[in-house]
Order: C-alpha cells, then sequence, then structure tokens
C-alpha cells in the first residue's frame, strides 16, 4: 500500500505543475525527432517523479549526460527497447539480437546526436543557473515519455531529467473549494464496528452452540470501534435500546465449569464485530469530531465471532446489564462434525456386552456361528461422552504464552 506521508509536499507540488510541463515539453520534444529523424514517431508524456527507481524498472538504459554548467546536469535516458525502435527505424532491421552492450560505434554516435539535438530545443525552458561557488546536491525533474513507432506499434521508454533549480514552473493553484461536506452527507461507504472483546476458555468454545449468551467485558453500550481499512476511531453512540433485547445476566452463565482438563481450561481472546455495515459521510464527520452519534440501523445486521481472525459464530447483539453480549444463532466451526453426529446411530454398551459373552449351543452348525460373530465383528463402539472431543480441533488457534 502506498504511503501517502512519502514525500506528500514535493508530490503536491508535482500536481499542481503537471499541466505545465505537459504543455511545454511534448510539443518541443515531438518537434526535435520529426526534424532529426523526420516523422515517423510519436511521444506522449506518461508521468512526472522525482524518484528514479519507480521509472527504471530493471530495464538497460543508453544515457547521455550533458553539461549545463559546473554545477547542473541534464540526462537523456533511452531504454534498450527504445534505442532498438529507434535504429531499426533508421537502419532497417539487423538481423542480429539487439543489445545496448553490442552497439557500433555510428548506432551510438546517432542515438548521442539525437539527445544533443533535443537538450537545445528543451533547454529554452531552463532559467539561468544562479552563482554557487560548490556543486552542491539538487532534486531532479524526471519526465517519463513513451515513444512509438507509428508504423511498427512499438513502444518503449525515454526519460529527460532536468535540475529542480533552474525550473520555474507555473501551478494550478485553487481558488476555493468548489465542494463542501454538506454535498455528499447522504453517500455511504462500507465500513465495520467492533463491539468489544472478551477471555473465553476453550472449553466453553468446544461447547458453544445456539441460544448461547456470550458477554464481553470489554465493551460498552456507549461506545464502539469503527474500523474502514487500516483505520480505527471510537465512537461516542447514542444507543437506542428499544432496538436491543435485555437479557438478565443469569441467562449469559449457561455453560459448564466442571472442567478439569489443562487444555480446557486456556483462555483465548474472542472478538466481536458487525458485518458490513453502511453508514452516510455525514455520520462518519460527526464520528471524525468526536460527537455522540445514533447509528440505530446497525443493530439489525449480525455480529460475528471471531478468534485468532477465524469466524467461531454468528447472532444478534443483546444488552446484558452494563455490557454488549452476543445471542448465537449460528455456530460456524465444525458445524459438519455435529451435523454427523447427530444423524450417527448409537448403541448402549450395556446392549453390546451380552451379545459378545452369548454362549453358542451345542448343536448349533458352524456355519450359522460366521454370520453371527461379523455382525459383532461390524459393530463400532459408540461413545456419547467423546462426542464433543470431535467437534473441535486445538490446532485452529494460536495460543499465546499468556494464554497458557
Amino acid at each position: 500500500m502506498v504511503n501517502d506521508n512519502i514525500n506528500s509536499i514535493e508530490y503536491k507540488k508535482l500536481y499542481s505543475q503537471y499541466n505545465w510541463f505537459e504543455k511545454n515539453y511534448p510539443p518541443v520534444v515531438q518537434k526535435s525527432c520529426d526534424e532529426f529523424f523526420l516523422p515517423g514517431f510519436s511521444f506522449v508524456l506518461a508521468g512526472i517523479s522525482k524518484n528514479i527507481n519507480t521509472l527504471m524498472d530493471k530495464d538497460a538504459y543508453f544515457v547521455t549526460k550533458i553539461r549545463i554548467d559546473k554545477q547542473h546536469d541534464m540526462f537523456f535516458r533511452m531504454s534498450e527497447r527504445a534505442v532498438e525502435i529507434v535504429l531499426d527505424r533508421v537502419l532497417g532491421r539487423a538481423q542480429r539480437k539487439f543489445s545496448l552492450n553490442r552497439l557500433t560505434d555510428l548506432e551510438a554516435k546517432i542515438i548521442t546526436s539525437f539527445n544533443d539535438y533535443m537538450y537545445n530545443s528543451v533547454a529554452q525552458f531552463l532559467s539561468p543557473p544562479p552563482p554557487t561557488l560548490k556543486r552542491t546536491n539538487f532534486d531532479i525533474i524526471h519526465l517519463t515519455f513513451l515513444i512509438k513507432d507509428i508504423d511498427e506499434n512499438t513502444v518503449s521508454k525515454f526519460i529527460i531529467s532536468l535540475p529542480e533549480v533552474l525550473l520555474k514552473p507555473d501551478e494550478v493553484v485553487s481558488k476555493n473549494d468548489k465542494f463542501n461536506y454538506t454535498d455528499f452527507q447522504k453517500s455511504t461507504l462500507d465500513v465495520a464496528f467492533k463491539i468489544g472483546s472478551t477471555r473465553f476458555k476453550l472449553y466453553e468454545l468446544k461447547n458453544l452452540d445456539v441460544d448461547d449468551i456470550v458477554v464481553f467485558e470489554n465493551s460498552d453500550p456507549k461506545h464502539l470501534t469503527l474500523k474502514f481499512r487500516d483505520y480505527e476511531k471510537e465512537v461516542n453512540l447514542n444507543p437506542n435500546m428499544g432496538l436491543v433485547i435485555p437479557v438478565d445476566n443469569e441467562e449469559g452463565d449457561n455453560m459448564a465449569e466442571n472442567n478439569t482438563n489443562l487444555w480446557d481450561s486456556i483462555e483465548v481472546e474472542m472478538d466481536a464485530q458487525f458485518d458490513s455495515v453502511k453508514i452516510t459521510l455525514g455520520e462518519l464527520k460527526n464520528i471524525e469530531e468526536g460527537l455522540v452519534v445514533d447509528l440505530t440501523s446497525i443493530y439489525d445486521n449480525k455480529v460475528t465471532l471471531t478468534v485468532e481472525d477465524k469466524p467461531i459464530a454468528r447472532g444478534e447483539l443483546v444488552i446484558i446489564n452494563d455490557r454488549y453480549g452476543v445471542k448465537v444463532e449460528e455456530v460456524i466451526a465444525n458445524s459438519g462434525n455435529k451435523e454427523q453426529a447427530a444423524s450417527a446411530p448409537q448403541q448402549p454398551v450395556d446392549e453390546q456386552m451380552p451379545l459378545q459373552n452369548a454362549p453358542l449351543e451345542e448343536n448349533a452348525p458352524m456355519e450359522e456361528e460366521q454370520p453371527f460373530e461379523n455382525e459383532i465383528s461390524n459393530e463400532q463402539p459408540q461413545n456419547p461422552a467423546g462426542d464433543d472431543e470431535d467437534e473441535f480441533d486445538y490446532s485452529d488457534f494460536e495460543l499465546e504464552d499468556e494464554d497458557i
């Protein structure tokens, strides 16, 4: 992602100066090329930059350095492909594979002479060099052109680098704001609202079920956290109590506590946030200014519970005393295992054991014993008490030291 803070002032200057460069340089560059090579090439200004690394893109370049005075230089950089395009049109297509490392003296002379001719044309936009006693570092403006052979429809890059101190570009200045925030107050954007978080035991997480209520200790009905990309902002909320379900605190404590397993007693961090919510720019403006806002409409959205950014369950928002809670409507994690376990027939153990230990009759033929034995051997012992163990995989979550 682009960091807008990098050289933000310089970039804004280039934005405002672009029209001046685009108005003056392309016509002069095009005219110079037509006069030197005759018409056949077209030049288009593709961009202005102070960072040459974004332009070079690992290509090889033929570079011509021209001394303006003792303190300042101008550079003409023609990519390897651009040199090939020019020479193919001027001298004819070569039989060998083209490479800058194998340029002949004649080919190098043609490109250098063209750059010298170009310098004499574009130098008219340079101001007189200021008097200086010694050479100092100075900023460079890079103008990137696309040079195209019109007949062959082949394109490559041609870069002119100019010392910024010798340029006096006109800047576009906005006289006043053309738009007001009020013009867009009803426009909407998608954001997320984080409700809160809580510490949750793995045992309780394994046994989370529909209609369970999870209370988020780190939450406040008067505040939510707005999330938009990497941006977060606390919202001073005016909750509409008529749109949430008041729940008695005792109803939320409906999970068993008798647990002696070390892993089950480990706690993980559970977060809750609304699914994508649409708010208006007017509401966002009020949030930015720290005002108390009424986001009644968001309570109709479902809430997703997550652990380690993995969705666990979804439900609706409730309020339990002074904390937010979520009434579970759907358990996402391992839902397939639960359905499979519910549909699998289970046979009590006490009914299986007498069959295995039943004595055989003395006169019973051996052929009749085999089907009976096969039927017993195909039975898979069921463990009703262990069903929950198959519905949860500890490896789904990475446990931090503080969780253990």
